[in-house]
């Protein structure tokens, strides 16, 4: 019987992407993929990971957060100047954005249709079209 080691398919998914499993890489890759898609902000990530007894620095989680996104195991989904959320779920997709609370929740692809797109400069190639739908508490 073949013994599998806790993190061996976050070790394995590191490595596919080109990514040497270092000590950081492997607790913030454990929290980030397992337990299914969600949207993390550094912080956030920075705050589980020191509840997690784990010793790194939030510039560490910034420069993996930014790693795993450069080698296409997130997506950076940026809201506003001030706050960026890494997205595990890389399916087309799009995104409601609560103003209110500053959560992101997942809009299916099929759900928005973009009828028209301007034309793209020469050169130049459209890889993909993200919709963000900012949501806001009603005013009477």
């Amino acid at each position: 019987m073949t013994k599998i080691r806790p993190y061996s398919h976050v070790i394995d998914r590191l490595r596919a992407a080109g990514l040497r499993p270092t000590r950081q890489r492997l607790a913030l890759a454990k929290l980030l993929f397992d337990g299914g898609d969600r949207h993390v902000t550094a912080e956030m990530l920075h705050a589980e990971v020191l509840n997690a007894n784990v010793r790194v620095s939030l510039a560490t989680v910034y420069n993996t957060l930014h790693q795993f996104t450069s080698c296409g195991l997130l997506r950076e989904i940026v809201v506003d100047a001030s706050r960026s959320y890494f997205d595990t779920n890389m399916s087309e997709h799009h995104h409601f954005y609560m103003e209110d609370g500053g959560e992101l929740l997942d809009i299916p692809g099929d759900q928005i249709v973009v009828s028209r797109l301007p034309a793209v400069p020469q050169g130049k190639q459209i890889k993909r079209v993200e919709v963000i739908v900012r949501v806001g508490l009603e005013r009477h």
